[in-house]
C-alpha cells in the first residue's frame, strides 16, 4: 500500500523516488493539481442510528465532528468539534510571498495517507560547503495532519547534496520549528514572524557541522556512538530478535561509515563526526527497513527514523563539546 497518494517536484527526484516532475517556478496553482492538493478538508458532524439497523432512530453526537474530501467524498478522520483544520491550499500558500519575493523555491509537496498529512518543502537559498567538497543546502519544511498525529509543524532543515540525506534542524529549545496545536487557529504570517528569530539558526547549524566535520572520531570513539544511538530499549532484556535487529543496524551505519556510504570519502566525512552523522541519517533516509518507499519517507520525517536522527544529533555534539 502506497502511503504517498500524490506528490510533485522540481529539479532532481526526490531521494525516495517518488512523484510527478515539474519544471522551475510554476505557479502554486499548478503545484497544487500536480501535488494532488487542489481539493479541501470538508467537515460533518457525527451521526449514529441506535435501535435496529432498519427502525432505529438516528442522533447526532455534536461534540465530534467527522472530516472529509471534498472531491471523493472519503472520510479522513473523527476529531473533536474543537479541532481546527489546516487546508491543503494552505500549507502551499504559506510559500506564497517566500517564492515570490524571498527567494524560496518549492521543491517537493504531496499528500500522504489518503490526505491524512500533507507536506510542502521549499529551498531557503542558503548553503554551504565544507571542506571545499561537501555541499549542503538549507529548506523550510511545513506539514501538517488532519487525524491528530501531527500538529502543523513549520521546521528548517538541511539536505547534504551528495548523498540527499536529510536533517532536521533543531538547535535547543527547538530553535528551527514551530509547532502549532490543532487546537489553534493556524495564523501564518505569525509563524513567519515566528521562524524570522529562528533564520540565524542556520548559521548556528552550519558552525556545528563545520566544527563536526574537523573533529576526528577514533574507532573505539565511532563503535561507542553507534551503540549509544542505535541500541533501542527493550523490555525484556531476553528479546534476542530486538538486539540483532541493533546488531544489525550498528553493522550497516558501520559500513556506510567506514567508506561504504555516500560522500564518506570526503575530508569532511571522512573519520569525523560529520560522517557518523551522515552514516546515520544516510541509513534511516535510504537503507532503514521499510514496507516501502513512502513508508520510509513518512518515518525520515515524521516518524521513528526523524527521532533516530535526532538522536544522533544530540549525541554526536557531546563529541565536539
Amino acid at each position: 500500500m502506497h502511503l504517498v497518494q500524490t506528490m510533485a517536484y522540481t529539479g532532481q527526484q526526490p531521494w525516495h523516488g517518488l512523484g510527478q516532475k515539474l519544471a522551475p517556478k510554476q505557479p502554486l496553482e499548478v503545484w497544487a493539481k500536480a501535488a494532488g492538493m487542489d481539493w479541501s478538508i470538508e467537515e460533518a458532524e457525527v451521526r449514529f442510528v441506535a435501535g435496529s439497523k432498519n427502525l432505529g432512530s438516528i442522533h447526532a453526537f455534536p461534540e465530534q465532528k467527522v472530516l472529509y474530501r471534498s472531491d471523493t467524498k472519503a472520510p479522513l478522520s473523527v476529531v473533536s468539534a474543537r479541532y481546527q483544520v489546516v487546508q491543503p491550499r494552505e500549507v502551499l500558500d504559506f510559500y506564497r510571498d517566500l517564492t515570490e519575493s524571498s527567494g524560496f523555491e518549492l521543491e517537493t509537496a504531496g499528500v500522504l495517507k489518503e490526505g491524512r498529512k500533507l507536506w510542502a518543502l521549499a529551498r531557503t537559498g542558503q548553503s554551504a560547503t565544507l571542506k571545499g567538497r561537501d555541499e549542503v543546502s538549507g529548506y523550510l519544511l511545513l506539514a501538517t495532519a488532519c487525524d491528530g498525529t501531527l500538529a502543523t509543524t513549520a521546521q528548517f532543515c538541511s539536505v547534504r547534496v551528495v548523498c540527499n540525506n536529510t536533517l532536521q534542524i533543531a538547535l535547543g529549545d527547538n530553535v528551527g520549528a514551530v509547532k502549532i496545536s490543532h487546537r489553534s487557529q493556524f495564523d501564518a504570517q505569525a509563524v513567519k514572524r515566528q521562524l524570522g528569530i529562528a533564520v540565524s539558526s542556520w548559521d548556528a547549524f552550519m558552525a556545528r557541522t563545520k566544527a563536526l566535520a574537523e573533529r576526528k572520531v577514533s574507532d573505539a570513539a565511532a563503535e561507542a556512538f553507534l551503540r549509544r544511538v542505535l541500541t533501542y530499549p527493550t523490555a525484556n532484556v531476553a528479546d534476542r530478535e530486538a538486539l540483532a535487529v541493533n546488531e544489525r543496524a550498528i553493522k550497516a551505519v558501520g559500513q556506510l561509515y567506514a567508506g561504504r556510504g555516500k560522500g564518506a570519502d570526503l575530508a569532511s566525512a571522512s573519520g569525523t563526526a560529520w560522517g557518523l552523522l551522515n552514516a546515520v541519517t544516510e541509513y534511516v533516509d535510504h537503507h532503514r527497513r521499510a514496507r516501502s518507499d513512502d513508508h520510509r519517507l513518512d518515518a525520515a520525517w515524521f516518524g521513528a527514523g526523524a527521532n533516530l536522527k535526532q538522536r544522533a544529533w544530540d549525541e554526536v555534539l557531546r563529541l565536539v563539546v
